[in-house]
């Protein structure tokens, strides 16, 4: 059954190892903050920079693995029908709500949404890491670098599936900023399959 993270809100949970976690876009142009801890052991993190390096592309998806600050896979990615993910850019906050909208009131946004999530689980907010941001469409100019953020490519119904290498707390949200889902708010839903 499909849980539903209502719009600019975010959610945590256990995922046991073998688990698989659906991270779906039921309505299309939706992103999804998704990041992992080590349920045993909270200081392990899920790790941008690590899984870059190993997987030698900013371009994940079916295939590759997400890594851990300790260099251990924590999540492996089994599906993908979008194949468009960031795993550059931070959660936003208040504060790069004040950055990038001074003109829209100001939001928590998902580093917020996370930090009250995590929080039952004892894991405070500088412990946040960058989150793999599923849908989210940041193209990288090969000539000077500059990042760009553009609507989503995911249609509705799309969905992106990672298989549990280890016990893990996630954090997901349904995002908050409005340049990351294309000027609008939409939830986002995700299903745990057993193992």
């Amino acid at each position: 059954m499909n849980v539903t993270i209502p719009k600019r809100s975010g959610a945590a949970f256990r995922l046991e190892q073998g688990d698989r976690l659906v991270v779906i876009d039921p309505r299309g142009c939706q992103v999804a903050d998704l990041l992992a801890f080590n349920a045993d052991d909270l200081n392990e993190v899920i790790s941008s920079g690590r899984t870059l390096d190993y997987a030698e592309t900013i371009r994940l998806t079916t295939g590759h693995a997400l890594y851990s600050n300790r260099s251990r896979v924590m999540l492996d990615i089994i599906d993908d029908t979008v194949g468009t993910h960031d795993f550059l850019l931070t959660p936003c906050s208040y504060d790069t709500f004040h950055y990038f909208y001074p003109d829209l009131p100001p939001h928590r946004g998902c580093f917020g949404n996370l930090a009250a999530a995590l929080e039952p689980y004892g894991i405070q907010s500088d412990r946040i890491p960058v989150a793999f941001n599923c849908f989210m469409n940041v193209p990288v100019d090969g000539t000077t670098g500059r990042l760009s953020v553009l609507p989503p490519l995911s249609k509705a119904g799309d969905s992106i599936t990672f298989r549990a290498a280890m016990d893990l707390v996630i954090g997901l949200t349904a995002c908050s900023a409005p340049a990351s889902n294309g000027g609008s708010f939409k939830p986002i839903e995700y299903r745990i399959e057993r193992a």
